[in-house]
């Protein structure tokens, strides 16, 4: 009986390291990330009994001449254990909405992430202002659980967390590619983040194409335009400029931090 028992130690032990040696970890490369925006759920969650008589029309305008979702797409280049999130800028007939312009519905930050000291640098696109963020990256307590799923080719590991103190967020990381980020600011998990969704928030990133290659590093280029703030420094002056808006300008104040 132990003599069949070890036998299957043996034999389980092999096959794991044969596994482990066949298994290919990706370190370096291009992910291309579609981000999906519920532009319908976005807009209700704006309407309230006090501003109903304009938007209520305007919103059903909106549904006549536009989808449901608007679909944006960017990239993150990754290497050396550094990473750059960037938009991809397509030609797109001008709209006519607002609600096309509500910050939820674009693509307002290039973000710069250095993985080895925890760092990063974003360009962040406020109206019409340009500001450079630098600052330690965000710190998030991320909760792991059972559930996985495959993104563009990878098996991924669901985590969940809280942002911002209000802000529910769903990851799911692939330890395939061993690297530590994610799209925009969202990093710290065992993996890279391949699918990231704010349920509440109505949007949605998820990769739909990751190519292995190696990245030189002078291809991650740092953005360099714009007023350099801290994170502190920005929230503080968003505040300032948005005092008097009430509830609908904490929603933006909150886009714009993320």
């Amino acid at each position: 009986m132990k003599k069949h028992l070890l036998t299957l130690f043996t034999c389980m032990f092999a096959s794991s390291l044969l596994f482990a040696q066949n298994t290919h970890f990706t370190t370096s490369g291009t992910i291309e990330f579609e981000k999906k925006v519920n532009m319908y759920g976005v807009i209700k969650k704006v309407i309230n009994k006090d501003n109903e008589s304009w938007y209520a029309p305007a919103f059903e305008s909106y549904k006549k001449n536009n989808p449901q979702f608007k679909i944006l797409k960017s990239t993150l280049t990754f290497g050396g254990n550094k990473t750059l999130y960037s938009p991809v800028v397509e030609d797109a007939p001008p709209s006519n909405s607002w609600f096309s312009d509500m910050p939820l519905a674009q693509q307002i930050n290039t973000v710069y992430t250095d993985l080895n000291t925890n760092y990063s640098i974003t360009g962040k696109k406020v109206f019409d202002e340009g500001f450079l963020m630098k600052d330690s990256t965000r710190k998030i307590t991320w909760k792991i659980t059972d559930e996985t799923r495959e993104i563009a080719g990878y098996m991924c590991r669901r985590a969940n967390a809280v942002v911002m103190d209000s802000i529910y967020v769903v990851a799911f990381y692939s330890e395939e590619i061993p690297v530590s980020g994610g799209p925009e600011s969202f990093t710290g998990l065992p993996g890279m983040i391949l699918g990231l969704a704010l349920p509440h928030e109505n949007v949605t990133w998820f990769a739909t194409k990751v190519t292995d290659l190696p990245v030189a590093e002078a291809s991650l280029k740092v953005p360099a335009k714009g007023k350099v703030v801290t994170y502190q420094g920005l929230k503080t002056t968003l505040g300032k400029a948005m005092e008097g808006w009430g509830e609908y300008g904490k929603k933006f104040f909150k886009i714009y931090l993320l």
